[in-house]
């Protein structure tokens, strides 16, 4: 499995598709075997859902996004998860103990 953030600094973005990265991790048996950084390549319509999809990811995480965004990470067979915050570290652990709490999505477009 492969999970997707998008980061500002150490913190999961509030915006996923005004966020300066992503933070990709590889998992294998509930473990992190790889983690790897990409800069957001700018903010326009598909262009995200499809850096994801090109990158193997398979759940995204992130604090809000528009419907358009996530209908389209849904044609890619992406899982959303939104209104995630806190520290990225964490919030991949707690995605993957299942105890990760998603509050209100943080974008209103």
């Amino acid at each position: 499995m492969k999970i997707g953030v998008a980061r500002e600094g150490n913190m999961v973005s509030a915006h996923f598709g005004q966020c300066e990265g992503f933070v990709l991790f590889d998992v294998e048996d509930g473990r992190i075997i790889a983690r790897e950084e990409i800069q957001n390549p700018g903010h326009a319509p598909g262009v995200l859902p499809q850096l994801m999809a090109d990158n193997n990811v398979d759940v995204v995480l992130a604090g809000g996004m528009g419907p358009k965004a996530v209908d389209n990470f849904c044609m890619h067979g992406i899982e959303v998860y939104i209104g995630v915050s806190g520290e990225i570290d964490q919030a991949v652990r707690a995605f993957l103990d299942g105890t990760l709490e998603q509050g209100s999505n943080v974008c209103h477009h």
